[in-house]
């Protein structure tokens, strides 16, 4: 029996029935699209993913990549159903078909990724990181640059990575040293180590294309003095041919704890004083570029982060049905009674219920953002279209830190169910958890991501960020609050929505006084509370429209929307209230808190 990588009877819903994505039909960029196409599209990636990509998903773990002499070799079972995602073009959906996209609307290609990334995580660091790298060039590319590289980066036949991270750096980017010297024929000659480089290093692809922040000799000090710059591994001449080697040297790749088929690299820039660039855009506005790499990047990892704990889910669920342990409570004196499915069992079904609404309510999440993106493509009113901006940049951190946190929950959860099994390698759940870890630390840890979400999303922007989410949740609050069994739901939620809301004011505020410090010692507890209250709106969401249809011949379906509603409220929003209640943005002893304590 072919694995079940997702649900897709939850795809439909989300995007037909939660968000109507089939309304973009009628617009102008859209409209030579039709429904039956959507559907064609997901389903040609869910065969793709369950034939050709699944498969690989344990292999790749145990194969892991291999160094040897500045080269890396990825485990050869990526090698064809990579190859079937550069010829398939599904590196770019949603990009223009004149660079190898496919036109498509951001949330119909949110729904094709999510079967692909489910069938192997670490496959779709490839595609993710090429798609990023020919985006930045695409927005901020000169016509010249985007001849060269542009068509095969979207389609995955050139790999890219993002050349960010130094040893003495670290997070802090702007203290990075790696140099650039503008040379007689325009290019820059680079000079320069990097760490923590995904897919560095690899033998996929024939090109890399390394996006790389560095310094121009003269250049202001900090942040403010960086450029960016396209480093190719392989010198790309004006006409397209390849040219010379270029001096990027892979050093070392690191050994980890998951993603093992995905290499991790350490790259010396310019050891042999040969390694050229292309400046990017303008001097000294490199960290505006990589921005919206980096943005981009942070959904896909929530994206991945969700799709271990979708896997995890799915496969706990199936074990549960299946695994006989135990008799029923109800029949725990009579020792003739056989045994049970340990899914009746009420703490089972307590886990395998909060797992089922963190899925469920983070896929709603992540296809949301999407959905704005579609809806500010398609807006013919200013107003709205800054709207859905808004809302891409209040919730883009939510996505990455939040989905990364409670989908590694969600696989700890699953590996409670498995018993012993689930700790062993007899069962994948335990690599879906060793795999989902790092997605609350790459592309900026959960905790940069909190105080980029208090300091540029809460306190930014006039308070506008905030103003649109809030608005938005009492709107389906408010829709809640007419159907007799969704009212007690809203106003549960209602209230710790006025709770979050005066706690974020108060937090932004208090960046502004001598309270700072304690303000930023909030920020990863605030962060965690808007993400819980966040997928209660989205679970409330799917509610209202579950409530219309306990009727219909799907019953069970839409009965299970309104209880998956009814724990998450119920069980963990009190919590939440919590949470918020115990932020203390003055006087908080974390932050008052002296090393020599410790």
């Amino acid at each position: 029996m072919a694995p079940k990588l997702s649900d897709q009877r939850d795809i439909d819903f989300v995007l037909y029935e939660q968000f109507k994505v089939d309304s973009f039909l009628t617009s102008e960029k859209y409209k030579t699209f039709n429904k039956k196409m959507f559907d064609m599209v997901i389903k040609e990636a869910k065969n793709l993913a369950v034939k050709e990509i699944f498969p690989t998903y344990t292999q790749c773990d145990k194969e892991g990549v291999i160094f040897e002499n500045g080269t890396v070799k990825v485990p050869e079972c990526l090698r064809k159903p990579h190859r079937l995602l550069v010829e398939g073009e599904w590196c770019a959906l949603t990009e223009n078909p004149e660079y190898g996209g496919q036109g498509l609307p951001f949330s119909i290609a949110q729904a094709a990724m999510e079967y692909i990334t489910c069938a192997n995580y670490v496959l779709t660091t490839y595609p993710i990181l090429s798609h990023g790298a020919g985006k930045m060039i695409d927005l901020f590319g000169t016509r010249e640059q985007k001849d060269l590289f542009l068509e095969k980066l979207y389609t995955g036949v050139w790999g890219g990575t993002m050349l960010l991270t130094e040893p003495g750096a670290g997070s802090d980017v702007g203290a990075l040293t790696t140099s650039a010297k503008k040379l007689d024929d325009g290019t820059y000659e680079i000079f320069g180590s990097k760490i923590f480089i995904t897919n560095g290093e690899q033998n996929l692809t024939e090109n890399i294309i390394h996006p790389v922040l560095a310094r121009i000799e003269g250049a202001p000090a900090g942040t403010k003095g960086i450029s960016l710059f396209i480093v190719p591994k392989i010198w790309v001449n004006k006409d397209g041919t390849f040219g010379e080697l270029n001096d990027v040297v892979c050093t070392g790749v690191e050994e980890k704890m998951g993603i093992h088929g995905s290499p991790t690299c350490s790259l010396s820039l310019g050891s042999k004083g040969k390694c050229r660039g292309f400046l990017l855009g303008t001097p000294n506005r490199g960290m505006q570029i990589m921005f919206h790499m980096m943005n981009e990047v942070r959904l896909e990892v929530g994206t991945q982060a969700f799709a271990s704990a979708n896997l995890a889910y799915l496969h706990a669920l199936d074990y549960a049905k299946q695994r006989l342990q135990g008799r029923s409570i109800e029949k725990l004196a009579d020792h003739g009674a056989g045994q049970v499915p340990i899914i009746r069992h009420p703490d089972v079904k307590r886990m395998l219920l909060k797992m089922k609404s963190y899925v469920e309510g983070i896929r709603s999440l992540i296809y949301y953002v999407a959905y704005c993106f579609d809806k500010k493509e398609t807006a013919t009113d200013k107003k709205e279209a800054q709207d859905y901006s808004n809302l891409v940049e209040i919730l883009t951190p939510v996505v990455k830190a939040y989905s990364s946190e409670k989908g590694f929950d969600v696989c700890v959860e699953a590996m409670q169910i498995f018993g012993g099994y689930g700790y062993t390698r007899e069962y994948p759940v335990e690599q879906m958890l060793r795999d989902c870890k790092i997605a609350s630390i790459y592309e900026g840890s959960n905790g940069i991501q909190a105080m980029d979400f208090l300091n540029r999303k809460i306190a930014g922007n006039n308070g506008a960020f905030l103003d649109v989410l809030i608005r938005e949740i009492k709107a389906t609050i408010l829709t809640a609050r007419d159907h007799d069994n969704l009212n007690e739901l809203a106003i549960k939620l209602e209230a710790a929505l006025v709770l979050f809301e005066v706690t974020c004011k108060n937090t932004g505020n208090a960046l502004l006084s001598k309270h700072m410090i304690s303000a930023f010692a909030c920020a990863h507890p605030l962060m965690e509370a808007a993400g819980d209250i966040i997928i209660a709106w989205m679970l409330l969401w799917r509610a209202n429209i579950s409530i219309l249809k306990i009727d219909t011949k799907e019953k069970d379906f839409y009965q299970g929307k309104i209880k998956t509603a009814q724990f998450f409220i119920t069980t963990i929003i009190p919590a939440t209230i919590g949470k918020l209640t115990a932020i203390t943005y003055e006087n908080n002893p974390a932050a008052s808190m002296e090393e020599r304590l410790f």
